[in-house]
């Protein structure tokens, strides 16, 4: 199918030898590590076989026509591959997908068909014609899927495919414009397919640099259903095939040495044409408008709009008011915006900026904009507003508003009625009629840009309030532990006028000061570290009874300790527990008279370790149980904060336990703490507890 005799084989074999070093070094680069990425297993196929397809070229520069079929096969394996790369990365349904790959496996058969008759005499320009044909059907449906890729991809994970696309598209546009010209002449210029292998040599490097930025390849795109909106590169390719058929048209009939020239021209003009469709964002932005306006009823296809203004407020990335202005800017393709949000102060103050300068001016919602976008709710054309203040009620825009001549609309963004803010939007990209289609999809989208707002700040503000309220609660409970050592030095005090000539007196009232002393330095301690976890630890039960009953000797009545099961082990918090004890027994001490008695029982019932205070003082009533006892802040002591025993019962169940409380008016109270006993392994493998 191809003359070789026409160009020097040596400069062919040149042009593909530096093709297939490349892509095999490239290939050798992405198979280390191709585990860890998603697509990078079609990727190095891809570029192993166009390695592969460049060798088979240098044999078929050098040899001819013993080596074209497997040149072709070659040909045909390079192409699918990279094709179905561009699927795997748009990521189609898969029913789609089997409809994709049955049409590639059909033109790969096709080609194979007649690859094989090309050398048959009947057959030979007919096979040859087809080779071309499907060869270029394959190169227009690559453009299209590199275009694809690249104008489903959101504008901020651009920046990693954008040079893939230039890459696997620039390999596409060569093969279009060989083959083009090949389908026009009959035959394959031999100089511009010599020039092939220097061009897809080229490509590597922007593959290279793409595979470094987006190592994973997981874009998480599909395929439009709105094929109109997204195929510029395959309307560009047909324009330009007509261009090129009746430009060659010319050249065959005048002759002349500009044949060359003005195919060298014409490759440079598609690498332009195709550079401005996928990079040129006002050029797209005019294409949508002008499809959206004589093509269609209606301007938006809302369901897709709406998808994507969702996803744009849901995703992460850059923080919520710069999304905001964004999704917003992109439903009329502006390329800039502020974001102003109502605060507490009655002002709407400038919170983010997209593509714009950060802004600093300020507006009082009782000014004139504020109130119009609140009663109205309309959308402003600032310009319009401008030039024909009558159309919106003589409104007189704010200087700081007017200074800026990009501005071009003010959406107001309302929440249950009220304004909540405005965002302000750049001029678009291209001209674009301000309909009530546009201002109606405007004002919905602000109000739902809204309502993400306000769940932002309010969950802001709800966490701000819960760091308050931890703080706060902690205080609480290290106040009622202040109350609580007050009491007892308090107490102290009270009785050394009357004891402090005994022994047992003074021996009692030291290791009172020295508890309290303790106590106090670990609330300093935890007061300087905040709410440190404290940490559970196998510890004997008896022996912190006996240091809590200890502490409170000096009152009056003195408890009592029964350890009836000794050596019983729980899983605590030393510290802690002692408080809870201690505060139990400290209760029952101040509701018993000075006659009465506090007795403090250590047992064990089955796998719990049992702890009963039981008291002679005035009791409770069942109703006070039930509904005050363990309610936070209620308290029946005139200095007392009634957090005592809240705070008890929630440090027993945390681990694991149970408080219980029986209690009879004028007769007593018990209050029973079961905690799990702690199980340890012994030496000879026993479980004990």
């Amino acid at each position: 199918m191809i003359r070789t005799d026409l160009s020097p084989s040596d400069i062919a074999a040149f042009s593909y030898g530096l093709a297939s070093i490349t892509f095999l070094i490239l290939s050798l680069l992405l198979l280390s590590n191709w585990r860890s990425r998603r697509h990078a297993r079609a990727l190095s196929v891809a570029c192993v076989l166009t390695g592969f397809w460049a060798t088979g070229a240098i044999g078929l520069a050098t040899w001819g026509r013993p080596v074209a079929f497997l040149a072709d096969v070659l040909e045909i394996l390079r192409t699918g591959t990279w094709i179905i790369f561009l699927l795997l990365l748009l990521e189609p349904p898969r029913r789609r997908l089997r409809v994709w790959m049955a049409a590639i496996a059909a033109l790969s058969g096709i080609e194979l068909v007649a690859s094989a008759l090309a050398d048959t005499a009947p057959f030979a320009l007919a096979a040859r014609v087809s080779i071309i044909g499907v060869r270029l059907m394959f190169a227009m449906l690559g453009m299209l899927l590199v275009e694809q890729l690249y104008s489903n991809t959101p504008a901020r994970e651009r920046w990693g495919i954008k040079f893939a696309c230039l890459g696997i598209g620039g390999l596409f546009a060569y093969d279009f414009y060989l083959y083009s010209d090949a389908l026009l002449f009959r035959y394959v210029n031999q100089e511009i397919w010599a020039a092939r292998g220097i061009v897809v040599a080229l490509m590597a490097p922007l593959l290279a640099v793409s595979a470094a930025r987006n190592p994973s390849w997981a874009l998480g795109l599909s395929l439009s259903r709105q094929i109109v909106f997204r195929s510029a590169a395959l309307v560009g390719s047909a324009i330009y095939l007509v261009a090129m058929a009746s430009s060659a048209y010319y050249i065959r009939y005048f002759g002349g040495a500009w044949g060359p020239v003005m195919q060298l021209v014409y490759l440079f003009g598609a690498v332009i044409v195709l550079a401005g469709v996928l990079f040129s964002g006002a050029l797209r932005a005019k294409l949508k408008v002008f499809i959206n306006k004589h093509f269609y009823n209606a301007i938006f296809d809302y369901r897709q709009e709406w998808l994507r203004f969702t996803r744009k407020l849901s995703e992460g990335g850059p923080a919520l008011g710069e999304r905001t202005v964004a999704a917003v800017a992109e439903l009329v393709e502006s390329p800039a915006g502020a974001l102003w949000i109502l605060r507490e102060r009655g002002r709407c103050e400038p919170v983010a900026s997209w593509n714009l300068a950060p802004q600093v001016a300020v507006e009082p919602v009782a000014d004139a904009l504020c109130q119009f976008l609140e009663s109205k709710q309309w959308v402003i054309d600032v310009p319009e507003c401008m030039s024909h203040p009558a159309l919106y009620s003589h409104l007189r825009l704010p200087e700081w508003l007017r200074a800026l001549p990009q501005m071009w609309l003010v959406v107001p963004l309302i929440l249950h009625g009220r304004l909540f803010g405005f965002v302000a939007l750049a001029r678009p990209r291209t001209k674009m009629s301000l309909n009530w289609e546009v201002t109606d999809l405007l004002k919905i989208a602000g109000s739902q840009a809204a309502s993400y707002l306000a769940h932002r700040e309010s969950a802001d503000s709800l966490m701000v309030a819960r760091q308050f309220e931890s703080f706060n609660r902690m205080s609480t409970f290290i106040v009622h532990d202040l109350k609580n050592l007050v009491f007892q030095l308090s107490l102290l005090l009270t009785n050394a006028e009357k004891h402090k000539a005994n022994p047992e007196f003074q021996n009692d009232m030291l290791c009172t000061l020295d508890h309290s002393v303790k106590k106090m330095t670990l609330l300093l301690q935890k007061l300087s570290r905040g709410e440190a976890q404290e940490l559970a630890v196998p510890l004997r039960i008896d022996q912190l009874l006996t240091q809590a009953v200890l502490a409170k000797a000096a009152a009056r009545p003195a408890p009592v300790l029964e350890i009836e099961d000794a050596g019983l082990t729980v899983l605590a918090n030393w510290t802690r527990l002692e408080r809870v004890l201690g505060h139990l027994i400290q209760n029952a001490i101040e509701a018993t008279a000075l006659d009465g008695r506090v007795l403090v029982r250590l047992l064990r019932r089955e796998h719990s370790a049992v702890v009963e205070l039981n008291d002679s003082g005035q009791g409770m009533s069942e109703a006070f149980i039930r509904e005050r006892l363990f309610k936070p802040f209620e308290s029946t002591k005139t200095a007392g904060m009634g957090i005592g025993v809240f705070e008890s019962r929630e440090y027993i169940r945390e681990v694991g336990g149970q408080l219980e409380v029986v209690s009879e008016q004028a007769v007593g109270t018990t209050f029973r703490v079961i905690l799990p006993l702690h199980t340890e392994l012994t030496a000879n493998g026993r479980v004990t507890a």
